[in-house]
């Protein structure tokens, strides 16, 4: 599929639901297939989920060929989660940020995640971003774009995640 037909937007209830869980449940089982069966489960993420997306102003769907192929959500700081950090320190811990959550995609659709970093870098320089430690394909394309490991968080759950910072420094020109 062609990537200039791509579009980002508000995702919205009822109207993206079925694409939506659509695009969960095919991220869920390329997960499994690359042995990372205990990051999503137990019906997370559910419609309640990108419900509160919705109100929190973040919730993000991609359509290409006016199908929709991915979900994401990019939420302002705070976030509780990234409060207290483990094993590390995050780049900078004074400036507001958006938190990246919940990527999913169909398996044969490329270049999601450049899409989302081109999207959420428009708006926010200062990103965060987590995963589950047996997420070999989401920790390839997060260090691939130049996020940063910063240490340990844990989610609402208990739950581990690694968690990584890019900072898009902003050079002004000289006048």
């Amino acid at each position: 599929m062609n990537k200039a037909h791509r579009i980002v937007r508000k995702a919205s209830l009822p109207a993206d639901a079925e694409g939506i869980m659509q695009v969960f449940s095919a991220a869920k089982a390329i997960m499994v297939s690359t042995g990372n069966a205990n990051q999503w489960h137990e019906g997370y993420p559910s419609l309640e989920v990108v419900q509160s997306d919705i109100e929190r102003n973040g919730s993000y769907v991609i359509e290409q060929d006016g199908r929709i192929v991915a979900y994401f959500a990019f939420l302002a700081s705070p976030d509780p989660t990234y409060a207290t950090i483990y094993d590390g320190e995050w780049l900078d811990d004074t400036l507001p940020y958006h938190v990246i959550h919940r990527i999913a995609s169909y398996p044969d659709i490329h270049g999601v995640f450049d899409s989302i970093i081109d999207f959420c870098t428009a708006t926010e320089p200062n990103l965060r971003i987590d995963t589950h430690r047996d997420n070999s394909i989401m920790q390839h394309v997060i260090a691939k774009h130049g996020f940063i490991y910063c240490g340990i968080i844990h989610i609402a759950s208990g739950d581990e995640r690694l968690a990584y910072q890019r900072i898009k420094r902003i050079e002004r020109l000289k006048k």
